[in-house]
């Protein structure tokens, strides 16, 4: 399973784990267990709010075998639109600048 997705888009966002526990009403005790890799297969509630408070959809934490990558552009702008309500000014910022700095590559 995917999980270290969360950590990946955690850091896209730039919240703390701390922050994600506040939002998402998962116990920081247990996203910590998921984010080191003692909790291999976290309950699917506990997954649905993570899923909602990063902008992610369930088959998101699913890997396939697939290799990671940066973000496209369109993986941003729906990380946006999932969660424009839970973000930040700032976090929107850092969403912005994620956009812009693929437009100039």
């Amino acid at each position: 399973m995917g999980l270290e997705k969360i950590a990946e888009y955690k850091k896209k966002l730039g919240i703390t784990t701390e922050e994600l526990s506040r939002r998402s009403g998962v116990p920081l005790g247990t996203l910590n267990k998921i984010l080191s890799g003692a909790t291999k297969d976290p309950k699917l509630e506990t997954l649905k709010a993570i899923a909602r408070v990063l902008g992610l959809s369930l088959d998101d934490f699913d890997d396939g075998g697939e290799a990671e990558s940066k973000p496209t552009y369109n993986d941003v702008i729906t990380i946006y639109t999932r969660s424009k309500n839970n973000l930040s000014q700032e976090e929107k910022m850092r969403l912005a600048r994620i956009i812009l700095s693929d437009d100039e590559e």
